[in-house]
């Protein structure tokens, strides 16, 4: 009796400790991660807390703009998801509604600054856009259209540009250009980074630099978007469009 009451005092702490582990209830298992959110409108794969949209759409020389809030809500058939949800289209057709400054229809996103209009300078900090982005349609009688751009107050300063085959950078209002893709072929999505930074513009395409430029100025911004170059003044069908698809749009600035 001795012994077994020794055994007792020896085993029983372990003892009562394993009869309560099989007594404590299993922990609950972690709860699965939520599903993914299917994108519903192009706010939903796009930031666009910083742009506004301007659109082939309104009256006389006064486009419709879309603006933050009710942009991040904002679609319509300018401006929408492509079908497999994983990108945002912009169209302009070329008898759209254009802005005073142009004879051109767009659908197109400008730069903003909060409630502001962004307006900045590449003699101070680093200025970056970096976009994932596919040119689909063309007009047929002027086939041109320019998906991304820096502009300033008055005049573009770089314009990235498809003229038929021809993807390249035009850049100082028309007066040098050089190409990035001299047999483009619509719909093949491409890589772009703009940096304006220390009086320069650089391009790269695809992970290359294509380009080096000396460039400063002031009152620059970032567009990207649709921006058909042609209109029935051409000869353009009024319903033929410019098309590009933005897969990735980011913008940062550095001091």
């Amino acid at each position: 009796m001795s012994r077994f009451r020794d055994l007792l005092i020896v085993v029983g702490p372990a003892l009562l400790v394993a009869l309560a582990a099989c007594a404590a209830p299993e922990p609950a298992p972690a709860p699965a991660p939520p599903a993914p959110r299917t994108p519903a409108v192009p706010g939903d794969v796009l930031n666009l807390a910083n742009w506004k949209l301007t659109l082939p759409t309104g009256a006389g020389n006064e486009p419709e703009e879309i603006h933050p809030p009710q942009l991040t809500s904002f679609s319509d058939d300018f401006f929408r998801l492509d079908d497999t949800r994983d990108g945002v289209v912009f169209t302009a057709n070329a008898g759209g509604v254009t802005t005073n400054g142009s004879s051109y229809p767009r659908c197109e996103l400008r730069e903003m600054d909060g409630g502001a209009l962004a307006s900045w300078s590449n003699r101070a900090g680093t200025h970056t856009m970096t976009l994932r982005e596919a040119i689909t349609k063309l007009p047929e009688v002027k086939p041109h259209v320019v998906a991304a751009q820096i502009h300033d107050a008055e005049n573009d300063v770089v314009m990235v540009r498809l003229e038929g085959t021809h993807l390249f950078v035009e850049y100082d209002d028309g007066e040098g250009e050089f190409t990035l893709d001299e047999h483009y072929a619509l719909g093949t999505p491409y890589d772009l980074r703009i940096t304006a930074a220390n009086g320069r513009v650089q391009v790269a395409y695809n992970g290359r630099q294509a380009g080096d430029v000396p460039l400063a100025g002031d009152g620059w911004y970032f567009k990207a978007g649709t921006y058909t170059q042609s209109n029935p003044e051409r000869g353009e069908a009024p319903a033929a469009v410019g098309e590009v698809v933005i897969y990735s749009l980011d913008v940062q600035h550095t001091p």
